[in-house]
């Protein structure tokens, strides 16, 4: 009996950790688009708010709660979303580039903050010694942000990687950014479940990069 409640003891706070790790990234993610923003001048996100690390600006009741419960429960990995942070891209000084400047600042932020959970990572190989459990959030830490990071960089709407793809599609293939907005949530669901298993491999490749693990 105590064995069964330890095991479901830890198994919800893996649970929560998660839930967690995931929700601050992605906030962190949402917060580095507005920066840019602001810095291109465009002041929506300021104006709204949203230039926050302030969790209640940013939370959707059902894309940063519900979902990512939900898809733990179901299939044992976690999905999920914040409020997109709103920004003007008529008023960014970089012309057609600024959306892309501002859809490359959220995976960028993921990838500065794995790159830093990474580094102390390294150092607790070749340093000093962290606690076990320390070295375990990092580790999850770093995988989350990673995969938010190489799955935003998707050229898909609404995906930061679709504001980057659309800046350098010359305008006589405007065609395919119609496509692809037009069919948007059946190329989404198509990565979700069919093609994520693909491109996952890569995410376990840099995860070996950043950290110097090997799993």
């Amino acid at each position: 009996m105590i064995s069964s409640i330890n095991t479901y003891y830890y198994g919800t706070m893996e649970i929560i950790f998660t839930i967690l790790i995931l929700l601050l990234s992605i906030i962190l993610h949402e917060v580095a688009h507005g920066f840019v923003a602001y810095f291109l001048g465009d002041p929506t996100a300021k104006l709204a708010g949203r230039l926050t690390l302030n969790p209640l600006k940013h939370l959707d009741p059902i894309g940063s709660v519900l979902v990512p419960l939900v898809t733990y429960s179901a299939g044992g990995f976690i999905f999920g979303w914040a409020k997109p942070v709103p920004y003007n891209p008529y008023n960014l000084k970089a012309g057609r580039w600024g959306p892309a400047f501002v859809g490359v600042a959220g995976p960028a932020a993921n990838f500065l903050l794995a790159g830093f959970f990474a580094i102390l990572i390294r150092l607790s190989v070749s340093v000093w010694t962290l606690s076990p459990a320390f070295l375990e959030l990092s580790m999850y830490i770093v995988l989350i942000n990673l995969i938010l990071a190489i799955f935003n960089l998707l050229p898909l709407p609404p995906l930061d990687g679709s504001k980057i793809l659309f800046a350098f599609l010359p305008y006589r293939y405007r065609a395919v950014e119609e496509f692809i907005n037009r069919y948007q949530l059946i190329l989404i669901l198509l990565v979700i479940f069919f093609l994520w298993r693909l491109i996952f491999p890569l995410v376990l490749v840099l995860l070996r990069l950043f950290t110097g693990l090997v799993f």
